[in-house]
């Protein structure tokens, strides 16, 4: 297996030419962690950065280097009462070792479209498939979650399906997740608002309100 370089990998290539181009001087950068994917390929990087703003300042030098993910707002609509569910991935999370509730994620690693990763990734949490047909982007540009730190760059995808009521309740607590990336998964079907209210992940709190507006459901929007 060949290892992939960190000044090679698509992550790293494209986060130093965001800040070339925003004309951040970039002078030196060391790495202090790597993690790669079991094809050698980086996953994430802790990064010390020496680099000057166009202002002649300097920045603070960690980065943790992550790259563009995607999240997917899952939203199933009963055919007979029209009912919205959420269907939420459950699971652990390294922030404070809690059972969180989020929306089917991931990262995009080396590849540049979106939406592909995007099905791709709800088929792997949730079993679903997915036509690219059937999802809709909610930001064209990037999210930044957390710009002092990280170049962490979200999109932002929902999709509606209808489905029986018998159907919707089929993919709740199903097990799912890659084992090698260490995910351990279960699903959770649950009504919209009260899964808002499950959620403590801030993109998919900001994703709930944006699908809303989107599909100009004001009734389900003031419940939240």
């Amino acid at each position: 297996m060949e290892v992939q370089k960190l000044v090679d990998s698509h992550k790293y290539n494209l986060w130093k030419s965001r800040l070339e181009k925003n004309g951040m001087d970039v002078h030196n950068v060391d790495e202090l962690y790597t993690r790669r994917n079991g094809h050698g390929e980086v996953l994430f990087s802790l990064l010390f950065t020496d680099a000057t703003t166009p202002e002649g300042n300097k920045i603070p030098p960690l980065c943790f280097l992550k790259g563009e993910v995607v999240s997917v707002l899952v939203c199933f609509i009963d055919s007979v009462s029209k009912e919205k569910y959420l269907l939420l991935v459950q699971q652990r999370r390294i922030c404070d070792g809690s059972m969180t509730f989020e929306h089917p994620a991931g990262m995009l690693d080396s590849e540049s479209d979106a939406a592909a990763v995007a099905a791709r990734e709800v088929f792997e949490e949730t079993s679903i498939q997915v036509e690219l047909s059937q999802l809709k982007q909610l930001n064209k540009k990037p999210f930044y979650p957390s710009t002092g730190t990280s170049d962490e760059a979200m999109y932002l995808f929902y999709c509606e399906l209808e489905l029986t009521s018998e159907e919707i309740n089929s993919y709740h607590n199903q097990t799912q997740g890659v084992i090698s990336e260490h995910e351990y998964i279960n699903t959770y079907v649950v009504p919209f608002a009260e899964g808002h209210k499950l959620i403590t992940n801030v993109n998919a709190v900001l994703q709930n309100y944006m699908y809303l507006k989107d599909v100009g459901d004001w009734e389900l929007l003031k419940q939240l």
